[in-house]
């Protein structure tokens, strides 16, 4: 099936987005997919009936249908670490039996559910005024994230969330907090992550250096309450969560205690409402029509297909500005693989590099290159209908006009002989003329894909985060890869772990390389 991609691709490569409009007055409404809130226009890449055909079959080849219906019935899809993949299961409210290895999951995930909302209600009634999240990874993307996203609906205490093992993240947020009200969260499901448990022990250690207890000033999001009350924290103000749930895939329990208390038990329910509504949809719909299967399969078309090796992900709001840095994590540490399921290695590249700005931002910032450079980026653009400052309904107003030029302006582009003609009324001749139009060609005919919601709520970003997961999912199957291990994260933390004596200089740096050495040998002349 990957021939068929790549004679497809052959074919595609050079045709003209503008003309297959031209072409097919009918290709933005064949070309799009509304699910949900959702709108999805995939019609502004060189996606043909015959492209998206091949495409499906490569889905179909893969099973996509039968890997999700496993992946649902808690069979151990994670196989490199012996695992279901479960987090949908945090989700479903409607608490319909979801069963690991003969048991039913979903009472502990109700109760832990229940358990949270106790907490948060807790917490937002206790006259705490700031809470800090101390996680890394996807114990802090997720719910930094989605407070900035939900901005509008928190009504809690103010929330900070510090991951950097870099002394300046906490020592920065501490300085805007008051010891007497600030409550801390401990976000490791091993509670060993040396950056966390780091920076929880500063926590600590501030709040006794201002003469405040820690009794209840800790809550730990782990599996390992042994650990957690070991260092102080008692089993009632834990709330753990199976090995079924990855990092990354984990804001929906648990680790989203931080979201729940800011937006409140209702606000983060109708989040999960969001996810559950997606999942179902996942489920239920017919591969053309599915949206998950869609952006994937555009996706996979843009990097394996026509080999563009990068992705941007472009939120014209400004509350999802952690939104690309999130997918980032969520891509590129889920399909950032070498080798297949059966260890033998890929025979097509895996996933692609994303990154991201929200717009208006980017657009005086990296666009140049997108418009002009040598490589084509595909552009995943997402806006919303609606702000959520009506008395300013102005500016969201221009927000859309420039979300929407710019893809067109990618696909239309410039000629030089429009570009002649523009210099030719600033009155410029002969060579001078034909120098500075060439500097304003825009090559045109770079594809993008626009996600439109109807506005920005809980169960929309909850609708738009489950979306992206099972996109993830779905092009990892394609590509034959486990899409839900991370070991390309550890050896890095091991070297790291062996450096930590040589870099206090309790012990010597031999046996290390060269530059190794001689960079330890400079931060010891300097610290």
């Amino acid at each position: 099936m990957w021939d068929d991609l790549k004679a497809a691709a052959d074919a595609g490569r050079d045709q003209s987005i503008l003309g297959m409009f031209e072409a097919d007055a009918d290709r933005a409404d064949a070309f799009s997919v509304t699910a949900l809130d959702l709108l999805f226009d995939y019609s502004k890449t060189q996606i043909d009936a015959n492209t998206r055909d091949v495409l499906l079959r490569l889905a179909q080849a893969a099973d996509i249908e039968a890997r999700r219906d496993a992946m649902f019935a808690g069979a151990k899809i994670n196989e490199t670490e012996g695992r279901a993949v479960l987090h949908t299961a945090l989700r479903n409210l409607d608490g319909d039996p979801v069963m690991v290895d003969g048991q039913d999951v979903m009472p502990d995930v109700l109760d832990t559910l229940t358990r949270m909302e106790t907490v948060a209600t807790e917490v937002r009634g206790s006259g705490i005024t700031d809470v800090v999240n101390i996680g890394i990874g996807g114990s802090d993307l997720g719910p930094a994230m989605a407070y900035l996203a939900l901005a509008p609906y928190c009504d809690g205490p103010r929330c900070h969330f510090v991951s950097n093992v870099d002394a300046a993240d906490i020592a920065d947020t501490l300085r805007g907090c008051d010891p007497e009200k600030t409550l801390f969260i401990v976000a490791s499901k091993t509670f060993t992550t040396i950056e966390t448990m780091t920076n929880a022990r500063t926590a600590r250690a501030w709040l006794q250096d201002h003469g405040v207890s820690t009794d209840g000033r800790f809550i730990a999001l782990s599996s390992n309450a042994a650990a957690a009350s070991e260092w102080g924290i008692p089993s009632e103000r834990v709330l753990g969560f199976e090995d079924w749930v990855g990092g990354r895939y984990s804001m929906w329990g648990p680790i989203g205690l931080s979201l729940m208390v800011a937006i409140g038990p209702d606000g983060f329910k109708a989040f999960l409402r969001g996810g559950q509504a997606m999942d179902l949809h996942f489920r239920s719909a017919a591969l053309p029509e599915n949206l998950p299967v869609l952006l994937a399969l555009v996706g996979i078309w843009h990097n394996q297909g026509l080999g563009h090796a990068t992705r941007a992900v472009l939120p014209y709001d400004n509350r999802l500005s952690r939104l690309p840095a999130y997918l980032q994590q969520l891509e590129m540490e889920s399909n950032g693989k070498s080798v297949a399921m059966d260890g033998t290695s890929l025979t097509v590249n895996s996933g692609p590099v994303v990154w991201g700005e929200p717009g208006t931002n980017g657009q005086h910032a990296f666009y140049q290159l997108i418009h002009q450079g040598t490589r084509v980026v595909p552009c995943e653009f997402m806006v919303a209908a609606e702000g959520h400052e009506p008395d300013l309904r102005h500016h969201h107003e221009l927000l859309i006009a420039n979300c929407l030029a710019q893809s067109e302006a990618l696909m239309r582009g410039r000629s030089l002989d429009e570009a002649r003609a523009i210099m030719a009324k600033k009155g410029l001749t002969g060579d001078e003329l034909e120098r500075q139009a060439r500097h304003r060609v825009f090559p045109g005919n770079r594809p993008s894909t626009t996600l439109m919601m109807p506005k920005l709520t809980p169960e929309v970003l909850g609708q738009i985060i489950a979306l992206y997961e099972h996109r993830v999912f779905v092009e990892g199957v394609i590509l034959g890869i486990n899409s839900f291990d991370q070991w390309g994260v550890e050896l890095g933390k091991e070297l790291a772990t062996s450096l930590g004596p040589l870099v206090s200089g309790d012990a010597p740096a031999d046996g290390k390389d060269g530059s190794t050495q001689a960079l330890l040998g400079y931060v010891k002349r300097y610290s």
